[in-house]
């Protein structure tokens, strides 16, 4: 009798907790948006701006992420789980994924890059997001900065964005084309920038709608007509992104160039930047600037991603304007010289110091601000950094971003701290160590649970 209710009493007790077990599953799976992060500094959970901004959502939002066997799979996962954290939160935001080998038409869509591209679109507004562009490296060795979550919301928060702004690119004095700045022309267009080209010898004017006017890698000078057009439209409320191209005469041909610079009191010294410091990845006429302490470059001395010129024309700002204020932004290194014998440099790319070249540390870039300490221009003295085949190394499209954010006075811009993460450490082992692994865990684990079980179960039957 007593065997039978022991017995009895375990089959309730058994059937109890399968029943508790079944409807706290069934209540936890009711409840998909709860989700506890135990992580010191909250790692896995969305910042406030990211809620507020997928609240403030009003339209529906598409998000596509596109992949192929060059992506790798950690880096996948993490945006995947990032992007399905932002879907759980919002309604509005729905998600895909392709393979952009197995679904090639739907790679043809958007401006793919193999190792990984998300595309946030809403109606005709499109965003894209190459996954690299999310790791940042870490302060230590071996560590990597998820910056994800500020890319993707930066996309939401200008796809949300009403507010269109028309910029002009300069052409007719061989400037690096549009075509070749593909890359940097999405990012603008991803942050409500409408972009056109603009040969003044055919529109005989800017336009009024011109925001801003970009002048980049020109190599021969503005005529007298089109400097005109320049200053009067620089006079108002223009502004002017001018980055320097190269020519070998360019001390007695950029006269109205020169001009451009001169009258916010910055001096073309009409020679190019030379790093003797020379490493197997970069030749001496590729400078690798120091940041100044400003807006622009903050982020990126904060995450340490350097920016990389090649041809840089040294500048000059000690005739101070009473009319505008001038700050270096990018400089090179104390070991550093300007090369003035141009047509050498151009001739037979060798460089030696001598006693006619200027003495570094130079100045790269410089950004200017008027009375009022609005953002009047920025003036680099290299422009190769914006190009396709370079512009995604390093800090190169980050800079070219921030620099026309600050020129425009953008007040939506996303800052948010990037997630702490530890790279990947490989295991290796032999196959000898496999096959012990697997036969423990598939034969002698189990076996040792069952002779333990039948023991104890045999024991007490016998008692």
């Amino acid at each position: 009798m007593n065997k039978w209710i022991r017995g009895t009493n375990a089959v309730v007790l058994s059937l109890a907790v399968i029943g508790i077990f079944i409807v706290l599953t069934i209540f936890l799976n009711s409840m998909k948006g709860l989700q506890l992060d135990l992580t010191l500094n909250k790692k896995f959970s969305l910042s406030e701006q990211t809620t507020q901004t997928l609240a403030a959502l009003e339209q529906d939002v598409r998000i596509v992420s596109l992949t192929s066997d060059q992506t790798d799979p950690y880096i996948k996962r993490q945006v995947v789980e990032l992007v399905q954290e932002y879907k759980k939160r919002s309604g509005k935001i729905t998600f895909d994924e392709y393979d952009i080998v197995k679904q090639p038409a739907i790679a043809k869509q958007y401006d793919v890059n193999p190792s990984g591209t998300l595309v946030v679109e809403s109606g005709t507004q499109k965003n894209t997001i190459n996954y690299y562009d999310m790791f940042l490296p870490g302060q230590q060795q071996g560590e990597y900065q998820f910056s994800g979550e500020e890319k993707l919301t930066q996309a939401l928060v200008n796809l949300n964005s009403k507010e269109k702004r028309k910029v002009y690119f300069l052409s007719g004095h061989n400037e690096i084309p549009l075509n070749q700045m593909n890359t940097w022309r999405s990012g603008l267009e991803g942050e409500n920038y409408e972009v056109a080209d603009l040969n003044l010898l055919r529109e005989g004017k800017i336009p009024e709608d011109a925001e801003m006017l970009f002048i980049i890698g020109p190599e021969q000078d503005i005529s007298d007509q089109e400097a005109q057009l320049i200053k009067s439209y620089l006079d108002g409320k223009g502004k002017l992104y001018l980055a320097l191209g190269f020519n070998q005469d360019m001390t007695t041909g950029w006269k109205n160039i020169d001009g451009l610079m001169s009258a916010y009191g910055i001096k073309d010294q009409h020679a190019v930047a030379i790093e003797p410091k020379q490493s197997v990845l970069y030749d001496p006429l590729t400078i690798i600037p120091e940041y100044g302490p400003h807006k622009i470059t903050e982020k990126l001395q904060q995450y340490n991603l350097l920016t990389m010129m090649t041809l840089a024309v040294s500048l000059n700002a000690d005739q101070p304007n009473e009319n505008y204020t001038v700050t270096p932004i990018l400089k090179t290194t104390s070991a550093a010289y300007g090369e003035t014998d141009l047509k050498r440099l151009a001739q037979s790319s060798q460089s030696s110091k001598d006693q006619t070249d200027i003495q570094g540390p130079l100045n790269l870039g410089y950004v200017v601000e008027n009375k009022d300490q609005k953002p009047k221009a920025v003036v680099l003295g290299g422009s190769t950094l914006f190009v396709d085949r370079v512009i995604s190394q390093q800090g190169n499209r980050d800079f070219a971003l921030n620099s026309v954010a600050w020129l425009q006075e953008q007040t939506n811009q996303v800052t948010i701290r990037p997630r702490q993460g530890d790279a990947i450490q490989t295991a290796l082992v032999t196959a000898g160590q496999a096959n012990m692994i697997f036969y423990g865990t598939v034969l002698v684990f189990p076996l040792l649970f069952l002779i333990f079980g039948g023991t104890i179960w045999w024991r007490r039957r016998k008692g």
